[in-house]
């Protein structure tokens, strides 16, 4: 069946719903300092509002795409876009931090059922391969665009509204690209199609679920904890008979054969590598700014935009790049300019910034990402058969979002130990009464930082005097995230050099 209004109105529907579940992994890092002050929220719990979305988009992708294949790609790609808008409801409405946590996990669940039809459906679409090429192109562009295009849209949101604007944004457009998909979007299915890998589904969600807690919950009770290591313990070994059961399993959620062909693993290791760094910047880097530099949703829209649009126009001339050479350079040189952004960042943060050499810096970064993220797609997909490339597609993606998550997580207990270590140590250099301790620690952590400090009995100036320090030891574990983030890219970086062929991989098994 002929979609309605011809193949370029049904990519772009297709697209619409693919920019909407990838817009919303950066949109909310701009309003973290919003959500920290309104909700009384500290890190982890911000932690969690980008890392809930995250996590449940990861944990279910692939198992969502099998559904599709089996009970029809449209079906299952409107219902996620229908609980993507009821999630965004709850955000908009949360009383409370947990309530919009809770939201975001809802809104990860949609995007999960979603986001997989918008490329197994172009299969469907595009019969011919050229033109099925060109569009998949598309489809990995628009991916990148939307990840550029996050800290903007949610900048200028809270700049005219607050954080809330962010989801009433998400809830308008994602009901109109619905309901276009829904007059516009043929329906297909796979009758032939495998069951859904449920045990698979578990396992991995599982592990990935508490590895997260467990890193989150370490920020606070330690790695050494009671709390922890169970944790710890369990994820190992749900990963373990995860990968135990997808070789024995007869309709596996991930063929563990492609690890083996570097084309597939190795992109999927700087796609996760590249999101996990990226937050280093889309989530600290952007609380440092609204913590410790007071700028506004308009200012940092500003300072992310040139970014945005380096990232947007590098990676549509890395589209063309990969096209004729493959995506070994592309890979390489894009991570080597990513960790040179990262790097340079870091000189210009402090409580005044000199925005002009920070937004440089940021853009060098832009380019780097928008370098790397369409070779990655381009890359995976070469390695596989043309009736895997869903599966495919979806791993790539489901690396990416567990990057993310992992990056949330891991970075943000390297920020909390970092800060708490410096805090500390001034703070016993300067001092400060025990009763003002406690004070400190929570001004830095929910942004609730004192107005009137005339009326701490004295204590005023130390109060001051000891936010700064605390934000000296804010930059202090920023400074440590940029560099391990920057040590990480580079390694991606020559592991894709090694292993890539200059040339794209033939399609086949």
């Amino acid at each position: 069946m002929s979609p309605r209004g011809g193949q370029a109105l049904a990519l772009a529907t297709l697209c619409t719903l693919l920019f909407l579940t990838f817009l919303d992994n950066t949109v909310v890092s701009v309003a973290l300092g919003d959500l920290q002050t309104s909700l009384k929220a500290n890190v982890a719990d911000l932690q969690w509002v980008v890392g809930a979305y995250a996590l449940t988009f990861a944990s279910i992708m692939l198992a969502c795409g099998m559904i599709g294949d089996e009970l029809g790609r449209k079906k299952v790609m409107l219902a996620g876009a229908g609980v993507f808008c009821a999630g965004s409801v709850l955000c908009a409405l949360a009383p409370n931090i947990q309530t919009l946590i809770a939201g975001r996990a809802v809104m990860g669940l949609g995007a999960a059922a979603s986001e997989p039809g918008t490329l197994s459906m172009l299969r469907h679409l595009y019969p011919e391969a050229r033109a099925r090429s060109r569009a998949i192109g598309v489809w990995a562009a628009t991916s990148g665009f939307a990840l550029a295009m996050g800290p903007v849209v949610g900048g200028v949101l809270v700049g005219v509204w607050n954080w809330r604007g962010i989801f009433w944004f998400n809830l308008a457009f994602g009901l109109a690209a619905l309901i276009v998909a829904a007059i516009i979007l043929p329906e297909s299915a796979d009758p032939t199609a495998a069951r859904v890998d449920t045990a698979g589904t578990l396992l991995g969600a599982g592990a990935l679920a508490t590895f997260v807690f467990a890193i989150i919950n370490s920020e606070t009770a330690g790695f050494g904890s009671a709390g922890v290591i169970p944790l710890l313990c369990v994820s190992a070994v749900l990963f373990a008979a995860f990968g135990w059961w997808e070789r024995r399993a007869p309709h596996p959620l991930l063929d563990l054969r492609f690890l083996r062909v570097p084309q597939f693993a190795t992109s999927n290791i700087v796609a996760f590598c590249t999101y996990f760094a990226t937050f280093a910047i889309f989530f600290f880097t952007a609380l440092y700014l609204v913590d410790v530099v007071n700028a506004s949703g308009y200012r940092l829209a500003a300072v992310f935009l040139p970014m945005t649009v380096l990232m947007i126009a590098s990676s549509v001339l890395a589209g063309r790049w990969t096209a004729r050479v493959g995506p070994r350079w592309s890979i390489t040189i894009g991570c080597v300019l990513f960790a040179g952004g990262l790097f340079l960042t870091d000189p210009f943060l402090s409580p005044h910034p000199d925005y002009g050499p920070l937004i440089v810096a940021l853009a060098l970064a832009g380019i780097g990402i928008g370098t790397t993220v369409v070779p990655i797609t381009s890359s995976v997909l070469s390695a596989v058969p043309p009736e895997r490339s869903g599966m495919a597609a979806s791993a790539s993606n489901t690396s990416r979002e567990i990057g993310a998550v992992t990056g949330v997580a891991v970075l943000g207990s390297l920020v909390y130990s970092q800060l708490h270590a410096s805090l500390v140590t001034q703070m016993q250099h300067l001092g400060v009464p025990p009763q003002f301790q406690g004070l400190v620690v929570n001004a830095i952590e929910t942004g609730q930082i004192p107005q009137n400090t005339s009326a701490y009995a004295g204590f005023g100036k130390l109060v001051q005097e000891v936010i700064g320090a605390a934000y000296t030891a804010f930059h202090d574990g920023l400074h440590a995230a940029l560099y391990l983030s920057a040590g990480l890219v580079l390694a991606a970086g020559l592991l894709a050099f090694i292993t890539l062929r200059s040339r794209p991989a033939n399609t086949g098994s």
